[in-house]
């Protein structure tokens, strides 16, 4: 799964990485980025690529209570066009979920020993993920999103037994093109990223507490 990540690059760096149509608002460093907190994502507008900020975890639009995004944090590669909760957005609604880092969690004995994991080439990268609208009965809309997972490469292997999609930048057109909504071949884009292009990093477990925001490097 994927349940906590990073992003510390710059409004203006992302306009440049993700050719955004405009710079993100009130973008800040961010170490333990967590479930129902907001997202930065990217999808695609008329004009272009359109940075939003969106709530973690999925909402379906069909759904009676926003309480069952908690859930909904993840979907999986596997089941994704079958599942009710996402096999609409899954043609119709896909986003890039913006980050230059994750954590995942090993066991070792009776602890879980926190690792960040992130591209040996420091890039800010961004998972495949989907996103939904949802009103509430106040009548306000909530635009939520869910990080797509898969198998693990061989670098994740020893840590987890999931890991999320990161999408090489030569496929974003096509994971954010609507007009896309073959089912087999958007699944051709959910495979684990190459393990040689990524590094991993025992952090300190002061991570494990999601209301803590320093750098677990040095905590």
């Amino acid at each position: 799964m994927c349940g906590r990540f990073t992003l510390h690059t710059s409004s203006s760096e992302l306009v440049r990485i993700f050719q955004l149509i405009r710079p993100p608002t009130d973008v800040a460093v961010r170490w333990n980025i967590a479930p129902t907190q907001q997202v930065l994502a990217v999808r695609q507008s008329d004009e272009g690529r359109e940075p939003v900020w969106m709530r973690w975890g999925l909402i379906p639009s069909w759904a009676k209570d926003a309480k069952i995004g908690n859930s909904l944090i993840n979907a999986r590669a596997e089941t994704i066009s079958e599942k009710p909760s996402f096999r609409t957005a899954f043609k119709r609604r896909r986003c890039l979920v913006i980050a230059d880092g994750f954590y995942e969690w090993s066991k070792f004995e009776k602890a879980k020993v926190p690792y960040l994991i992130k591209l040996r080439s420091r890039s800010t990268f961004a998972f495949a993920g989907l996103w939904e609208q949802w009103k509430e009965p106040t009548g306000d809309w909530i635009e939520s999103t869910t990080i797509i997972t898969t198998n693990p490469n061989s670098l994740m292997a020893s840590i987890h037994d999931r890991m999320p999609v990161i999408l090489p930048s030569e496929r974003y057109d096509e994971w954010l093109n609507v007009s896309t909504q073959d089912v087999q071949q958007l699944q051709k884009l959910l495979i684990p990223y190459p393990p040689e292009d990524m590094e991993t990093e025992k952090v300190s477990s002061a991570i494990n507490n999601a209301r803590n925001e320093v750098d677990p490097r040095i905590a």
